[in-house]
Protein backbone atom coordinates (compact mmCIF):
# COMPACT_ATOMS: atom_id res chain seq x y z
CA UNK A 1 0.00 0.00 0.00
CA UNK A 2 1.36 3.42 -0.98
CA UNK A 3 0.38 6.50 0.97
CA UNK A 4 0.35 9.60 -1.22
CA UNK A 5 2.02 12.51 0.49
CA UNK A 6 2.07 16.08 -0.71
CA UNK A 7 4.86 18.00 1.02
CA UNK A 8 8.35 16.93 1.98
CA UNK A 9 11.08 18.89 3.72
CA UNK A 10 14.59 17.63 3.02
CA UNK A 11 17.71 18.82 4.85
CA UNK A 12 21.16 19.06 3.30
CA UNK A 13 20.09 19.66 -0.31
CA UNK A 14 23.11 21.58 -1.55
CA UNK A 15 24.70 18.43 -3.00
CA UNK A 16 24.79 14.65 -2.97
CA UNK A 17 21.90 12.58 -1.69
CA UNK A 18 19.85 15.56 -0.54
CA UNK A 19 19.94 17.30 -3.91
CA UNK A 20 19.10 14.08 -5.76
CA UNK A 21 16.27 13.35 -3.33
CA UNK A 22 14.76 16.81 -3.78
CA UNK A 23 14.83 16.38 -7.55
CA UNK A 24 13.30 12.90 -7.31
CA UNK A 25 10.39 13.91 -5.08
CA UNK A 26 9.70 16.92 -7.29
CA UNK A 27 9.65 14.68 -10.37
CA UNK A 28 7.05 12.52 -8.62
CA UNK A 29 4.72 15.49 -8.24
CA UNK A 30 5.37 16.36 -4.60
CA UNK A 31 5.69 19.79 -3.06
CA UNK A 32 9.35 20.00 -2.06
CA UNK A 33 11.03 22.22 0.52
CA UNK A 34 14.74 21.85 -0.17
CA UNK A 35 16.84 23.24 2.66
CA UNK A 36 20.52 24.01 2.95
CA UNK A 37 22.75 26.19 5.09
CA UNK A 38 23.53 28.53 2.20
CA UNK A 39 20.58 28.49 -0.22
CA UNK A 40 21.29 28.09 -3.93
CA UNK A 41 18.17 28.20 -6.05
CA UNK A 42 20.13 27.53 -9.23
CA UNK A 43 20.67 23.89 -8.20
CA UNK A 44 17.01 22.97 -8.63
CA UNK A 45 14.33 23.58 -11.28
CA UNK A 46 12.12 26.63 -11.00
CA UNK A 47 8.70 25.42 -9.95
CA UNK A 48 5.71 26.47 -7.90
CA UNK A 49 6.07 23.09 -6.16
CA UNK A 50 9.63 23.69 -5.01
CA UNK A 51 11.05 26.10 -2.47
CA UNK A 52 14.64 26.55 -1.34
CA UNK A 53 15.03 27.66 2.27
CA UNK A 54 17.97 28.39 4.56
CA UNK A 55 18.33 25.88 7.37
CA UNK A 56 21.18 24.97 9.69
CA UNK A 57 20.12 21.93 11.73
CA UNK A 58 22.58 22.83 14.49
CA UNK A 59 20.82 26.14 15.23
CA UNK A 60 17.40 26.07 16.95
CA UNK A 61 16.42 29.49 15.65
CA UNK A 62 17.15 28.37 12.07
CA UNK A 63 14.94 25.29 12.49
CA UNK A 64 12.05 27.38 13.83
CA UNK A 65 12.35 29.94 11.03
CA UNK A 66 12.42 27.30 8.28
CA UNK A 67 9.41 25.40 9.62
CA UNK A 68 7.42 28.59 10.05
CA UNK A 69 8.26 29.61 6.49
CA UNK A 70 7.32 26.32 4.86
CA UNK A 71 4.10 25.55 6.72
CA UNK A 72 2.71 22.03 7.30
CA UNK A 73 4.65 19.10 5.87
CA UNK A 74 3.83 15.43 5.44
CA UNK A 75 7.36 14.01 5.41
CA UNK A 76 10.64 15.08 6.99
CA UNK A 77 13.82 13.69 5.43
CA UNK A 78 16.79 14.17 7.74
CA UNK A 79 19.63 13.95 5.25
CA UNK A 80 22.04 16.70 6.34
CA UNK A 81 25.30 15.23 7.57
CA UNK A 82 29.05 15.65 7.67
CA UNK A 83 31.77 13.06 7.34
CA UNK A 84 35.11 12.50 8.95
CA UNK A 85 37.71 9.82 8.25
CA UNK A 86 40.80 9.38 10.39
CA UNK A 87 42.31 7.64 13.36
CA UNK A 88 40.17 8.30 16.41
CA UNK A 89 43.29 8.87 18.49
CA UNK A 90 44.15 11.84 16.27
CA UNK A 91 40.61 13.24 16.05
CA UNK A 92 40.11 16.27 18.31
CA UNK A 93 37.10 16.09 20.55
CA UNK A 94 35.95 19.39 19.04
CA UNK A 95 35.67 17.56 15.71
CA UNK A 96 33.83 14.65 17.30
CA UNK A 97 31.34 17.08 18.80
CA UNK A 98 30.96 18.88 15.46
CA UNK A 99 30.07 15.58 13.77
CA UNK A 100 27.53 14.72 16.45
CA UNK A 101 25.98 18.21 16.38
CA UNK A 102 24.96 17.72 12.75
CA UNK A 103 24.62 13.96 12.30
CA UNK A 104 22.93 13.18 15.61
CA UNK A 105 21.63 16.19 17.50
CA UNK A 106 20.60 17.99 14.31
CA UNK A 107 18.46 15.00 13.32
CA UNK A 108 16.94 14.85 16.78
CA UNK A 109 16.24 18.59 16.82
CA UNK A 110 14.48 18.51 13.46
CA UNK A 111 12.43 15.50 14.49
CA UNK A 112 11.55 17.07 17.84
CA UNK A 113 10.30 20.16 16.03
CA UNK A 114 7.88 18.39 13.65
CA UNK A 115 6.46 15.71 15.94
CA UNK A 116 3.78 17.81 17.69
CA UNK A 117 2.19 18.58 14.30
CA UNK A 118 2.48 14.99 13.09
CA UNK A 119 1.02 13.59 16.32
CA UNK A 120 -1.89 16.05 16.39
CA UNK A 121 -2.71 15.32 12.77
CA UNK A 122 -2.13 11.59 13.29
CA UNK A 123 -0.05 11.30 10.13
CA UNK A 124 3.48 11.96 9.01
CA UNK A 125 6.75 10.24 8.23
CA UNK A 126 10.29 10.89 9.46
CA UNK A 127 12.99 9.40 7.22
CA UNK A 128 16.48 9.44 8.73
CA UNK A 129 19.42 8.87 6.41
CA UNK A 130 22.29 7.05 8.11
CA UNK A 131 24.97 4.91 6.42
CA UNK A 132 26.06 1.37 5.66
CA UNK A 133 28.72 1.81 8.35
CA UNK A 134 25.89 0.83 10.70
CA UNK A 135 25.68 -2.53 8.90
CA UNK A 136 29.36 -3.46 8.95
CA UNK A 137 32.48 -2.11 10.61
CA UNK A 138 34.39 0.54 8.70
CA UNK A 139 37.95 1.38 9.82
CA UNK A 140 39.03 4.97 10.42
CA UNK A 141 35.42 6.09 10.91
CA UNK A 142 34.79 5.61 14.62
CA UNK A 143 33.32 9.05 15.33
CA UNK A 144 31.23 9.10 12.16
CA UNK A 145 29.94 5.57 12.80
CA UNK A 146 29.01 6.43 16.36
CA UNK A 147 27.02 9.46 15.21
CA UNK A 148 25.07 7.33 12.73
CA UNK A 149 24.60 4.36 15.08
CA UNK A 150 23.01 6.73 17.57
CA UNK A 151 20.39 7.64 14.97
CA UNK A 152 19.74 3.97 14.23
CA UNK A 153 18.84 3.36 17.88
CA UNK A 154 16.94 6.63 18.11
CA UNK A 155 14.80 5.86 15.06
CA UNK A 156 14.05 2.30 16.11
CA UNK A 157 12.77 3.44 19.48
CA UNK A 158 10.92 6.38 17.95
CA UNK A 159 9.07 4.11 15.53
CA UNK A 160 7.59 2.20 18.46
CA UNK A 161 6.40 5.22 20.40
CA UNK A 162 4.89 6.95 17.37
CA UNK A 163 3.01 3.93 16.03
CA UNK A 164 -0.04 4.66 18.20
CA UNK A 165 -0.38 8.06 16.49
CA UNK A 166 -0.08 6.70 12.93
CA UNK A 167 3.28 8.45 12.55
CA UNK A 168 6.10 6.44 11.00
CA UNK A 169 9.88 6.60 11.41
CA UNK A 170 12.18 5.01 8.83
CA UNK A 171 15.90 4.52 8.26
CA UNK A 172 17.67 4.72 4.90
CA UNK A 173 21.17 3.24 4.94
CA UNK A 174 23.21 4.30 1.88
CA UNK A 175 26.22 2.30 0.76
CA UNK A 176 29.57 3.75 -0.28
CA UNK A 177 29.22 6.67 -2.66
CA UNK A 178 32.52 8.34 -3.56
CA UNK A 179 30.71 10.90 -5.72
CA UNK A 180 28.99 12.40 -2.68
CA UNK A 181 30.36 15.26 -0.58
CA UNK A 182 31.34 12.99 2.34
CA UNK A 183 35.04 13.81 2.02
CA UNK A 184 34.89 16.95 -0.10
CA UNK A 185 32.91 18.89 2.52
CA UNK A 186 35.14 17.67 5.30
CA UNK A 187 38.62 18.30 3.92
CA UNK A 188 39.70 20.82 6.56
CA UNK A 189 38.07 18.73 9.27
CA UNK A 190 40.11 15.65 8.30
CA UNK A 191 43.51 17.28 7.84
CA UNK A 192 46.15 15.56 9.93
CA UNK A 193 43.92 12.73 11.16
CA UNK A 194 46.22 9.97 9.89
CA UNK A 195 49.34 10.09 12.11
CA UNK A 196 52.53 8.47 10.85
CA UNK A 197 52.02 5.43 13.06
CA UNK A 198 48.70 4.72 11.30
CA UNK A 199 49.92 5.18 7.72
CA UNK A 200 50.75 1.49 7.03
CA UNK A 201 47.26 0.57 8.22
CA UNK A 202 45.50 3.39 6.37
CA UNK A 203 47.20 3.09 2.98
CA UNK A 204 45.46 -0.10 1.77
CA UNK A 205 42.15 1.13 3.16
CA UNK A 206 42.29 4.33 1.15
CA UNK A 207 43.35 2.31 -1.90
CA UNK A 208 40.21 0.22 -1.47
CA UNK A 209 38.11 3.37 -1.15
CA UNK A 210 39.52 4.53 -4.49
CA UNK A 211 38.52 1.29 -6.25
CA UNK A 212 35.34 0.06 -4.56
CA UNK A 213 33.75 -3.23 -5.60
CA UNK A 214 30.34 -1.53 -5.65
CA UNK A 215 29.20 2.07 -5.63
CA UNK A 216 25.95 3.56 -4.41
CA UNK A 217 24.71 6.35 -6.64
CA UNK A 218 22.82 9.43 -5.57
CA UNK A 219 19.80 8.26 -7.57
CA UNK A 220 19.91 4.91 -5.72
CA UNK A 221 19.50 6.72 -2.44
CA UNK A 222 16.83 9.12 -3.71
CA UNK A 223 14.71 6.21 -4.92
CA UNK A 224 15.00 4.38 -1.60
CA UNK A 225 14.15 7.50 0.41
CA UNK A 226 11.05 7.79 -1.78
CA UNK A 227 10.13 4.17 -1.06
CA UNK A 228 10.66 4.61 2.67
CA UNK A 229 8.51 7.74 2.74
CA UNK A 230 5.68 5.86 1.03
CA UNK A 231 5.99 2.63 3.00
CA UNK A 232 3.00 1.96 5.23
CA UNK A 233 4.32 -1.29 6.72
CA UNK A 234 6.38 -1.80 9.84
CA UNK A 235 9.65 -2.01 7.90
CA UNK A 236 12.25 0.14 9.64
CA UNK A 237 15.47 -0.24 7.64
CA UNK A 238 15.92 0.44 3.94
CA UNK A 239 19.45 -0.23 2.66
CA UNK A 240 20.28 1.79 -0.46
CA UNK A 241 22.74 0.62 -3.09
CA UNK A 242 23.94 -2.87 -4.01
CA UNK A 243 26.72 -2.87 -1.42
CA UNK A 244 24.40 -1.79 1.40
CA UNK A 245 21.82 -4.40 0.38
CA UNK A 246 24.50 -7.10 0.41
CA UNK A 247 25.71 -6.04 3.84
CA UNK A 248 22.17 -6.02 5.20
CA UNK A 249 21.52 -9.52 3.83
CA UNK A 250 24.75 -10.86 5.31
CA UNK A 251 23.85 -9.80 8.86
Amino acid sequence: MVITMKSVLITGCSSGYGLATARHFHAQGWNVIATMRRPREDLLPRSDRLRVLALDVTKPESIVAALEACGPIDVLVNNAGIGVVGAFEATPMTTVREVFETNTFGVMAMTHAVLPEFRARRSGVVVNVTSSVTLARMPLAAAYTASKMAIEGFTGSLAFELEAFNVRAKLVEPGYGPTTSFTSNGGSRMAGLIPEAYEPFAKPIFAAFAHPAAVTSESDVAEVVWRAANDATGQLRFPAGADAVALAQSR
